[in-house]
């Protein structure tokens, strides 16, 4: 079962998309919980990280849906978000939030079907690759197909993703263990790369994005295999 969170505050309108909800599960022979709130303030108040999708409305008090979604973004990665307007002149704004797309009312169960079915496989590709971190201030949670290096730094740990940093107290063994079944790479005492994001090695420094790293001598050899057999892997699955 997939939970379905609609952040709405016009009842009629969460009514409409409760009844595409149902119709769809029906038709795909899929079990959805269905959660709904009426304003994305109280939503993200004691916001729990089980949702597969939540649609915000934009137009809502307290906090509209793009704040919220953005609000969201910091301790959610993974969580597909779909936008309800009636302005889509918000379009670009949510490209910065990672939102599957927008729904304009009043909403068809066609245009409906085709977001939450590219939703809900977003969200199922996203599931297996991804961890939660805890900190002081929550868990947050996020994907690691995002996740470009991990630095340590005086016994603080920065998670440096594609769209953000992430900061918690812990040591670098603890994330590595859990980060080499998704294939990162320890190239000295401070790193541990996503090979994903790594543009190229040249003599004691790799290329992370836009970041170049150390690689310490005596973990050259072993760094430089993994990521040999990483880059095979990537072959096979072609």
């Amino acid at each position: 079962m997939r939970n379905i969170a609609i952040v709405e505050d016009d009842n009629g309108d969460a009514k409409l998309l409760v009844s595409y909800i149902e119709r769809y599960a029906a038709a795909s022979g899929q079990d959805f919980k269905v959660w709904r709130f009426t304003n994305a303030a109280d939503f993200l108040a004691d916001y729990k990280d089980i949702y597969a999708v939540v649609f915000f409305d934009i137009q809502m008090p307290k906090m509209n849906g793009m704040d919220g979604a953005e609000e969201l973004r910091k301790i959610d990665k993974t969580v597909s978000i779909i936008f309800i307007t009636n302005l889509v002149q918000f379009a670009q704004k949510g490209y910065e939030v990672d939102a599957v797309g927008f729904l304009v009312k009043p909403v068809s169960y066609y245009d409906f079907s085709l977001k939450f079915r590219k939703a809900l496989d977003i969200y199922v590709m996203n599931e297996a690759r991804t961890i939660t971190i805890k900190s002081r201030g929550g868990l947050f949670r996020i994907s690691t197909d995002k996740l470009m290096y991990v630095e340590i730094i005086a016994h603080r740990l920065y998670y440096h993703l594609i769209d953000g940093d992430i900061e918690v107290t812990g040591v670098l063994s603890e994330a590595e263990r859990e980060l080499s079944q998704f294939g990162f790479l320890r190239c000295n005492n401070c790193y541990l790369v996503n090979p994903k994001f790594i543009i190229g090695v040249r003599g004691s420094e790799v290329q992370v994005g836009n970041r170049a790293l150390q690689i310490s001598r005596p973990r050259r050899a072993a760094f430089l295999a993994g990521l040999a057999n990483w880059y095979a892997g990537q072959g096979e699955k072609k």
